[in-house]
């Protein structure tokens, strides 16, 4: 039913210390590129730094965690776990800069935006192979991460007509007043399988609503976060206004507790997701919460079939085949093969490698789940090899047939693995879709309007496509997750 997108897999920490000549002929240069040009992030295997109060500092911790290269696992960067003291200096940096952001007039807040999109621009392509050095996406997919969180950035320059108050004369020589006021020192905690999106979904949002913030990036690629920050201070942010420290648990955990910190935006996985709403609104504090997600795609019989087919291995999306459409799975699969595997920055690639050896130890047992409760697997990934990438975190596409009770199914796979089902009816696929306990999207692809309505209204879906593979809005509009992909009342970004 669902494949979860290349970029979506979990990690866990890992230590190596091979040589930094082991990077790819390709990968090489960029790297060394990166450490050469940015204050805050090496690729080379230098300190990763926080960012408080408009320094780049190095931290004092004694723990760190290694990012590798997941094509050839040669260490880029080592980040700290922040130390109490740290975290303390810039929750202080960003309470103090709030005293005075907050009184900054929203024109003047805008005009910050309006530099940074335009530096994001000038350096899109930096901060792109950062993230495939990082994390391991393709260059292209590296590049429409950071283009969905520009899209943010450039909406945010609006934003004065959202920040607009309400007034109503409510009796003779009395009338009542709305206004809309920043609320104070805000967090946000980004996931690894977005490192540019999400900061871009939250920093923007933040300072031009008057707000400071404290961001925490994903541990496992820091990299792409911390050269946002500084194109922010090149943009003019003012120093605390944007704070950036690192960490795994004791710093989420921070940021739960701490009393100068009001409000928490979170996107990641169910388990992290669950602990940071609770802990965060039981200390008082607003949260916002995007958790996991099984987005269906349903494929009619009426559907055109070359679109259809293509929007489904290019979104590497989950299918429910109804009916005769059933038919159309030897040619998805024929499909699904001519897909490229190699590393992120080789040409052509349209799969790069997973995120860490654990990411591709959980897809390959997920795969394998299926195989024992008697799913059938008609292209399998396990076992691919990538000649260039010995030491690589690859798993090839995989096509499994599978039925609602197994476990490739009921879990998100994060890795390039197309789970399909069998419906006979289209009500079937409703029935399946709004039985699972995710609701973040789905789409459907038919010729039919009425057989589009009927789907777009029976189900129980935050975002819905027709004919469109990924149905994601635009900035403009509120990020509609439901269900169990989304705890707290906040939307992420535009109208509420």
């Amino acid at each position: 039913m669902y494949v979860a997108r290349l970029s979506r897999v979990r990690t866990r920490a890992f230590t190596t210390s091979a040589p930094l000549c082991a990077l790819s002929a390709a990968a090489l240069p960029k790297a060394e590129r990166i450490s050469a040009e940015w204050k805050g992030t090496s690729a080379t295997g230098g300190n990763t730094k926080n960012f408080v109060g408009g320094e780049f500092v190095e931290s004092r911790a004694t723990e760190w965690i290694d990012v590798v290269d997941p094509s050839t696992q040669t260490l880029l960067t080592r980040v700290p776990q922040t130390t109490s003291q740290e975290f303390d200096q810039a929750a202080d940096a960003a309470a103090e800069a709030f005293k005075t952001w907050s009184q900054t007039s929203v024109l003047s807040r805008k005009k910050f935006v309006i530099n940074l999109q335009q530096l994001i621009r000038e350096n899109a392509d930096a901060i792109a192979n950062s993230i495939v050095l990082e994390q391991g996406k393709t260059i292209a997919d590296a590049h429409g991460d950071l283009l969905r969180g520009l899209q943010v950035v450039e909406t945010s320059i609006s934003i004065s007509s959202t920040l607009m108050g309400d007034k109503l004369e409510v009796s003779k020589d009395m009338d009542t007043f709305v206004r809309k006021v920043p609320l104070g020192v805000c967090a946000s905690i980004a996931p690894f399988n977005f490192p540019a999106m999400i900061p871009l979904w939250t920093i923007p949002m933040a300072a031009v609503t008057g707000n400071t913030l404290i961001l925490k990036p994903s541990e496992r690629d820091p990299g792409a976060a911390m050269m946002i920050a500084e194109l922010c201070q090149r943009a003019g942010l003012p120093e605390g206004v944007l704070n950036v420290v690192h960490g795994a648990v004791p710093t989420v955990n921070a940021i739960c507790d701490h009393p100068q910190i009001k409000a928490i935006s979170f996107v990641g996985g169910d388990k992290a997701g669950k602990h940071i709403y609770e802990r965060g609104t039981q200390n008082g504090k607003r949260v916002q919460a995007n958790l996991g997600a099984k987005n269906h795609g349903v494929i009619m019989p009426d559907a055109n079939k070359n679109l259809a087919l293509n929007s489904i291995v290019g979104a590497a999306f989950g299918a429910v085949l109804v009916g005769e459409a059933q038919t159309w799975l030897p040619e998805l699969i024929e499909r699904t093969k001519k897909l490229q595997v190699n590393g992120g920055f080789e040409e052509g690639a349209d799969l790069g490698p997973l995120i860490s050896p654990y990411a591709k130890e959980r897809v390959v047992r997920l795969i394998s789940s299926a195989e024992e409760e008697g799913g059938k697997i008609h292209l399998d990934g396990r076992g691919v090899k990538v000649s260039a990438y010995p030491g690589g975190n690859f798993v090839g596409p995989t096509i499994i047939e599978a039925t609602t009770n197994m476990k490739c199914y009921i879990d998100e796979i994060f890795g390039p693995a197309l789970v399909v089902i069998k419906a006979d009816t289209l009500d079937d696929a409703i029935e399946i879709i709004n039985a699972n306990r995710y609701g973040n999207g789905t789409a459907i692809f038919t010729q039919s309007g009425a057989t589009a309505r009927k789907f777009e209204t029976n189900v129980n879906i935050g975002q819905i496509g027709i004919n469109v593979p990924i149905p994601v809005p635009l900035p403009m509009f509120s990020w509609s997750g439901n269900k169990g992909s989304v705890l707290g009342d906040i939307g992420f970004y535009g109208k509420r």
